[in-house]
């Protein structure tokens, strides 16, 4: 548990509201959940900062969702350029030609009975275990699925707030 305000968190505290709007806004991109973080700043604490990024994520609706969704790309087809995509699914790089195809053809009937990306937390997952999990998760309803993606999307906010917190300097 993070006690003390850290120097990187003191930055972000202390950032200008649209440098700290472009930071959330990295991290998820849904504006809903980056304009409610910034309502509560300053944070005392990272586990502050995380517990309120929960707090709103519990009360995003299906279309604050559905623009966080918006900002993922297909696992196995990370944007290119991105740094932060491709570290986050980096299971998939070394993943077999046929590893990748068949996640492409998973990924394609996922986005066709839900309408968006297959989304999880693929930090420190491997390609078969994010192909292991599209299988199972495509046969739950679509409240079902949408709950799994709230949860999936805190999950990866908190990696990315945290690596925000890790700058300590603008």
């Amino acid at each position: 548990m993070t006690s003390r305000t850290t120097p990187g968190l003191a930055r972000f505290n202390a950032l200008p509201e649209p440098a700290a709007t472009a930071e959330l806004h990295e991290a998820c991109a849904s504006s809903a959940w980056g304009s409610k973080l910034l309502a509560q700043r300053p944070f005392t604490t990272a586990d502050a900062l995380y517990a309120a990024s929960d707090a709103v994520m519990a009360e995003l609706t299906a279309d604050d969702l559905a623009e966080a969704m918006a900002g993922h790309p297909p696992i196995g087809r990370p944007k290119p350029g991105d740094p932060t995509s491709s570290r986050e699914q980096a299971g998939m790089a070394g993943a077999s030609a046929e590893l990748k195809a068949e996640m492409l053809d998973l990924n394609l009937a996922y986005q066709d009975k839900f309408g968006h990306v297959f989304l999880i937390c693929a930090t420190g997952r491997t390609g078969e275990q994010m192909r292991d999990a599209v299988r199972d998760r495509i046969g739950n309803s679509p409240e079902q699925e949408r709950e799994i993606v709230r949860t999936e999307l805190g999950k990866i906010n908190r990696i990315r707030l945290a690596r925000i917190l890790e700058e300590e300097s603008a």
